[in-house]
């Protein structure tokens, strides 16, 4: 569906599945935003997570056993 056709069909909504339709998309691209921002994150300091022994010093307790105290 091109994006004209898609503009006529949101237009015959009523008013609040409009509002819905917006709201959603609004959600939606954020959403995409943030994780593509993460990404970006990751990536930057993929390098030093390899070589700098300080950032994974508690990496290796990652498989060992957690209990709580109370």
């Amino acid at each position: 569906m091109e994006t004209q056709e898609l503009i006529k069909e949101i237009q015959k909504l009523p008013l609040k599945k409009r509002i819905y339709v917006i709201e959603r998309s609004m959600y939606l691209m954020r959403k995409e935003e943030e994780a593509e921002e993460m990404k970006k994150a990751a990536d930057a300091l993929y390098g030093d997570y390899l070589n700098d022994t300080e950032l994974t010093a508690f990496s290796g307790l990652d498989f060992e056993s957690f209990y709580e105290t109370r």
